[in-house]
Order: structure tokens, then C-alpha cells, then sequence
């Protein structure tokens, strides 16, 4: 199909070119940078949707560490919403994707590569023990896959 039939259908109605709609590739991303937009807009709170289980445990590290406040699960029988309360301590939050591999060994090395410094900040990791920052990796002597990080 070349591009004069693409804008002919676009123009002239062709109803599988306006059925096209854009996927959620990963729930996790998004909530991060909902976070990290209304943490610079100066906002108080924010509403996350879709969520999902690993979002709500990567929550639980944030708020274990005191980077953001309570937040409340709203089950509306699609894809739940979670109301969360902002601290105004989060600087950045974010995903690595692909999850990459990480060994105790590397540990420190992939501290200095994403967080400012190595007393700002927490990598979250799963690992074959659960969802943890890297803190608590560390004590367990375990390594796993980076899922993200934040920093104040």
C-alpha cells in the first residue's frame, strides 16, 4: 500500500484505519512518570491507573522508605486505581527495561551508574525472594532483575 492510498483512506473513512488504537505496553512506566509529572507540577496527590501487583509493591518499598505517603486501592473491577498521597521528596522514578540481570558482585557498579550518589536513592530488584531494594538484596546476599529506581 503506498502512501497516497494510506492518507485516501484516512480522509474517505476507512473504518479499520479508525479502530487503531494505542497499546499499554508497561503499567509500571507509566505509574513512575505519573509520579515523577505531578511531583514537579507541585501536586498533593495523584491517580494511578491501570495498576497491578508489582506496581503496589513497588509502592510499598517507596513508602517504607518515606519517599511517598499512604496511598488507597480503589478496585473498580478493571484494572484497579490507586490514589496516592505525595511527600514532595521524589526527585526521579523509573524503569529499566529490559530487566537486566544483576549479581551481588555487580551490585555497587550498577549503584554508581544510576543513582547521584550511593547514600541517594534505592534500585528496586526482583528477586527469587520477592520484590526489594537493593539494601535489603545486599543482606540477603541475593541478586535478580532491576525493575527500576528512585532518588530524592
Amino acid at each position: 500500500m503506498c502512501i497516497r492510498d494510506r492518507y485516501q483512506r484516512r480522509v474517505h473513512g476507512d473504518y479499520n484505519y479508525r479502530r487503531l488504537k494505542m497499546v499499554l505496553m508497561n503499567v509500571l512506566s507509566n505509574c513512575l512518570k505519573a509520579i515523577v509529572n505531578a511531583e514537579r507540577a507541585g501536586k498533593r496527590q495523584v491517580l494511578l491507573r491501570p495498576v497491578n501487583k508489582i506496581v503496589i509493591k513497588f509502592l510499598r518499598i517507596m513508602q517504607k522508605k518515606k519517599y511517598v505517603g499512604e496511598f488507597e486501592i480503589v478496585d473498580d473491577r478493571r484494572g484497579k486505581k490507586i490514589v496516592l498521597d505525595l511527600l514532595g521528596r521524589l526527585n526521579k522514578c523509573g524503569v529499566y527495561s529490559p530487566r537486566f540481570d544483576i549479581k551481588i558482585k555487580e551490585m555497587d557498579g550498577m549503584m554508581d551508574y544510576v543513582l547521584p550518589s550511593r547514600q541517594i536513592g534505592f534500585i528496586v530488584l526482583t528477586t527469587t525472594y520477592g520484590i526489594m531494594d537493593h539494601e535489603e538484596a545486599l543482606k540477603k546476599k541475593t541478586g535478580g532483575k532491576i525493575l527500576g529506581f528512585f532518588y530524592q
